[in-house]
């Protein structure tokens, strides 16, 4: 006596839309925390960038009489006075390509880049700098001499 016994040669249809949803969640929470990695990336580039000025700057006042200078050249330029050469070529924001924010005012600058992590723990308290009254965020870093 035989049993008459059925082979399955695949998978069903709600089987398949079960693991394409289970992967289509787990993507989804890939993608959201790679967005944040980018950004925490980029806005550890600024702060760098900041930091790589402001030794540029310090450099200039020791060459210059205890001076810094009223304005930076723009982004992807030469920071020099004419004998010396500070750097060879001033940083950009790296999502924007724009300028970071300088300012001086008497012997004091204030040099600014907008971030776009709001979680930053490194973020200034008061968002009340121009530069980043908009999107992407109102986020700012800063730094100044002391």
């Amino acid at each position: 006596m035989k049993k008459n016994k059925k082979k399955f040669n695949g998978f069903t249809l709600i089987e398949l839309l079960v693991v394409i949803g289970i992967i289509g969640i787990l993507a989804s929470f890939l993608f959201a925390n790679f967005v944040g990695i980018r950004q925490r990336a980029r806005d550890g580039v600024r702060k760098n960038d900041l930091r790589q000025i402001q030794s540029a700057l310090e450099m200039y006042r020791s060459d210059n009489q205890g001076s810094y200078p009223a304005s930076l050249p723009t982004c992807g330029n030469q920071f020099d006075d004419g004998t010396a050469v500070y750097m060879k070529k001033v940083p950009c924001d790296p999502i924007a390509n724009l300028d970071y924010s300088y300012s001086l005012s008497g012997s004091t600058y204030t040099l600014v880049a907008c971030l776009e992590n709001v979680s930053d723990s490194q973020a200034d308290t008061s968002n009340s700098n121009p530069p980043c009254a908009g999107p992407p965020t109102n986020i700012s870093y800063t730094l100044q001499n002391q």
